[in-house]
Formats: C-alpha cells, structure tokens, sequence
C-alpha cells in the first residue's frame, strides 16, 4: 500500500478507534445527591460540565431529563450480544420505564452512560464498592463521539474536493480556496519541508494535511455548545498518535534502525546502554503526542465549563459579569489553541517520519 493512502487511512484508523472505545471516557458511578430531594446548584452543574466532557449516545440539545423537558438528538444503538446483533434508537431508552429496552427477547439498561444486559425491570446488580455487576454486550453505537468524527471526516472530502475542483478549472486560488490555500503551503513549506526533508516530503503530505485539518477541525467543532469533545476523546487521539507511531515505522530506512539498535559513531559498550534507551523512545514518542493533543483540549474544556459555572453560582451581578467576560477571553484562547494543537501534532508527526527516512554519511 502506497503511502499516499493513509491521508484517508488517518481518518478510517481514528474513527474505528473512537467507535470501538466509545465510552472509553465514561466512569462507572452513582449519585451524590438525595434521590428524594432537589439537586443542589453545584451537582447540577457538576452534571451538565461531566455531561459535556463524555461521550453519550445522544445529543442534548436543552431541558433536563429528570423533569421530562429534556429534548435530545438520538443517534444509533448497536449491540452485539451472544451472537445476535440489537438496532434501535437511543430514543428507546428515554422513553422506556427505567431505561430498559427489550430487543430480541433480551433486556438492555442505559445507566451512567453505559449499557447493560438486564431483566424486565431493569435490575442493576453491584458490587461492594457499588459498581454494576450486569453482563454489558458489545457496544458498536454511533455515539457522539463517532458521529462527529465522521461528520469531520466527511467534511474534508467535501473540502479538499471542492478546492481539488477549483484548481482544475483555473490555477487562480478561487472561493474557499483562497482561505485553504494558505493553510496548505503552511504545512508544505514550514511543517513537511524543513522537518522531512526535499527527497521524501511529498509521499507524507497526504497523511499531514489530513492529521492536521482533522484535528483542527475537531477543536473547532469542540467549541460549539453541543459538547462535541473529539480530540478531547483519549480513544481518537489514541488512533491517530499510532498511525504517526506505524507510518514511522514502516518507512524507516537502515540508518533508522541503526541508530535505534546500534548506534554508530559510539563506543561498543554505550551502544548496549544506548539500545534500550532508543527502543523506548519509539513508544514513548505516540504516547506523548496522544497524551498532550488530549490533555490540552480536555483542559480547556474543563477550565470553560468551571468557570461558566461560577456564573450560576455567585450571585453578585459584578461577579456575573467578571466571569462572562473570563469565560469570552478563554474561549477566544481557546480559539488559538484549536489551531495551536493541531499545529503541533503535524509538526511532531513530521520530525519523526523525517528521522526515519533520514539518510546519513558515517565516515
């Protein structure tokens, strides 16, 4: 397969990540409030803020369930239990007593964002530290997270399409392409030039243009009001940190590996020092790029909703507005944060493919 490939691959390779840990993010818990009183202002935000950050099986749009007023964009279930496959709408769910679905003759409980093989009356079994003990089938649903990672995906072909378009009816930049043009020659000329190198930067340019508008994409989606948290999501930015990792690795070339498993130029003994060094260098280097892409978003996310909340929480007008105006100027840092991360992640991706295709003169 020919390298020109994994510009598609990248997406392909994150989105089957994403979907098959969909709710890689969502802890089991239970409530901390009085089931038999009203919710404090503070666990009511401390819910909508956790509702945000994980991934769900549907878009809240307004309203709160617990009073009916909940309004939501259902997306699809899909569960593989005991050979048999289960389709229906998260709507199912909401509307069923207890949260319980009946599908084929088995019984499927949502609770705390997870789903659950149950009876009838949609018993939860726990433990002693009060976790579930139900069985959960395999879960394969179009969740928030997977969802938007294919609305993004779809959204580049659209892009890149309709600029690929323009170009073979006139070279003159024209329409859309007068603002994707720039961002192209950006990665060309200051990301895969310098850090791959004139030889061997074309093959990677499909890979780094689709990582970074992907990613930047996804931040941008990130800031909306309908809690799409993507790269927040550790299971995408785990997809694309091990296509970086893979791509390295299969176009290493043997002074690569030379330096990696005997370096030259050293004294025989500080290579066998130097050996186990390099090798877990090789997997230290996706590992921080999956950990500082989702760390930094998630952060941001995190920092946001706190301080949106604090709105709701002191009741001093001149408060109010002190942090209205925090939360506006973060979000506008958090603008260049979007950019600033995928950025960073592109630049990173070539610095290794560059190390690997690197050829040296040892005299």
């Amino acid at each position: 397969m020919q390298i020109k490939r994994f510009g598609f691959l990248a997406f392909l390779f994150a989105l089957s990540i994403s979907w098959a840990a969909n709710a890689s993010d969502s802890h089991d818990s239970h409530d901390d409030h009085d089931e038999h009183g009203e919710k404090s202002i503070k666990e009511q935000i401390a819910e909508v803020k956790e509702h945000h950050l994980k991934d769900s099986h549907s878009f809240h749009l307004w309203g709160d369930h617990a009073n009916g007023t909940s309004v939501e964009f259902p997306l699809p279930v899909i569960l593989w239990d005991e050979g048999t496959i289960h389709f229906f709408m998260s709507s199912a769910f909401h509307h069923a007593e207890n949260e319980t679905v009946e599908s084929k003759g088995s019984y499927f409980r949502l609770y705390h964002s997870k789903i659950y093989k149950t009876d009838a009356e949609g018993t939860i079994t726990y433990d002693e530290h009060h976790h579930p003990t139900n069985a959960k089938p395999l879960d394969l649903s179009i969740t928030k997270t997977v969802f938007s990672t294919i609305l993004v995906g779809l959204l580049i072909i659209w892009l890149f399409g309709s600029v690929a378009k323009n170009y073979r009816k006139d070279a003159v930049p024209r329409g859309i392409s007068k603002f994707i043009e720039p961002l192209i020659i950006l990665v060309r000329d200051d990301i895969a030039r310098p850090n791959i190198g004139e030889k061997h930067y074309k093959k990677f340019m499909p890979y780094l243009l689709t990582v970074f508008f992907f990613i930047w994409i996804a931040n941008l989606i990130g800031q909306t009001p309908l809690g799409i948290n993507i790269t927040g999501n550790i299971a995408v930015t785990l997809g694309l940190a091990l296509i970086t990792f893979f791509m390295t690795q299969f176009s290493g070339k043997k002074d690569y590996w030379a330096h990696i498993f005997w370096m030259p130029g050293v004294p025989y003994l500080m290579r066998v020092v130097l050996m186990p060094i390099e090798i877990l260098g090789m997997f230290v280097k996706p590992f921080s790029l999956m950990i500082r892409l989702y760390a930094n978003i998630l952060a941001g996310h995190v920092v946001i909703m706190s301080i949106i909340g604090l709105i709701f929480i002191f009741s001093a007008w001149g408060a109010k507005g002190a942090f209205f105006g925090l939360t506006f100027f973060l979000s506008i840092i958090e603008l260049l944060v979007a950019f600033l991360q995928a950025y960073i992640f592109t630049m990173l991706s070539a610095l290794y493919f560059g190390s690997a295709v690197e050829e040296h003169d040892h005299h």
